[in-house]
């Protein structure tokens, strides 16, 4: 049994959220949600709720809750809901965590099969309070999601696992079918967005996790509008290439609080057609591009187009 009691004191961030800015952009016409109030919604809401899981849908206010709960669609968030990390774009509480749920991969295999899905994301929150950042937790629940539903394929979007050795071999050797690790923004605005991270290190995870498995399939998603150049999204395009990155999601940064980092600018429905062929240009096998994208949007029938790309790339 792991022991996070010891490590509370090594948290990366203990910091707090203080934007002071008062000037706030107005929300264009183009991005417009609709409430969650159908049926399928509330269902997924009613069975989240039983099964006593977090889901990063709330936790993180997604714009798109709506719609994919309406499916049954929800990315499941282990480990708890208080993540030991503060970003400065992030809405997921930060804080001291509790210990480890041992029941709740079983829990989540169960509400999984009841959900019928032929796709499932898992991710967490960053546990650096824990020796191996959580990676046994997302072990024991791809195993449980197997168990149950066999034929369900499984995407984790994982933390960076900073300084948490083996972390990244523990998931592979599991054989999730996706493997997302979100770079997020631009090198440049690093220390602003992603208190604590390495634009580096992150890359390199993703690299090393096709080093490890040639078969499994890689995703980073970034968001834009928090001052980043064309050019600057450009490098982190090839730089994801150079890691050998098959699919990439663009979507528009929101703030979620005012004590959050602000919006620099809303990017037009072009500007995103515009950065969408600039990855298919550097050979993406897929590329998500739009206002309202997000690490997990659409991600069953993404995967779908996933496999039918590298198919397609194979049979050329």
């Amino acid at each position: 049994m792991l022991n996070n009691r010891k490590l509370k004191k090594n948290y990366i961030s203990n910091s707090h959220l203080n934007n002071s800015e008062e000037f706030k952009l107005k929300k264009p016409s183009w991005i417009r949600v609709k409430a969650p109030i159908s049926s399928g919604y509330l269902s997924t809401k009613e069975l989240i709720s039983k099964a006593k899981l977090n889901t990063v849908c709330e936790s993180a206010s997604c714009p798109n809750i709506g719609e994919c709960w309406s499916k049954g669609h929800a990315t499941v968030m282990i480990l708890g809901d208080v993540c030991t990390r503060k970003c400065g774009f992030c809405n997921v509480k930060s804080g001291s965590p509790n210990e480890i749920d041992f029941f709740e991969p079983y829990r989540l295999a169960k509400a999984i099969s009841k959900l019928n899905l032929r796709h499932v994301v898992i991710t967490s929150v960053d546990r650096d309070d824990l020796e191996d950042g959580g990676a046994n937790q997302f072990v024991k629940s791809i195993q449980a999601i197997k168990k149950l539903t066999p034929n369900i394929t499984i995407e984790v979007l994982t933390p960076d696992f900073q300084r948490k050795e083996g972390a990244l071999e523990k998931i592979i050797k599991a054989k999730p079918d996706v493997f997302n690790h979100n770079l997020e923004t631009i090198s440049r605005l690093y220390k602003k967005v992603r208190r604590g991270a390495s634009y580096e290190h992150s890359l390199n995870i993703l690299k090393n996790a096709k080093d490890l498995s040639s078969t499994i399939f890689t995703k980073s998603g970034i968001m834009v509008g928090l001052g980043e150049k064309i050019e600057e999204i450009e490098i982190l395009l090839h730089d994801l290439r150079l890691a050998k990155v098959d699919f990439v999601t663009i979507g528009q940064y929101m703030q979620p609080t005012k004590g959050h980092l602000s919006v620099e600018k809303y990017l037009t429905i072009e500007e995103f057609n515009k950065i969408e062929n600039l990855a298919y240009k550097m050979g993406f096998l897929l590329v998500s591009a739009s206002p309202l994208t997000r690490s997990s949007y659409h991600a069953d029938d993404d995967f779908h187009k996933l496999k039918m790309a590298r198919e397609k790339l194979i049979n050329v």
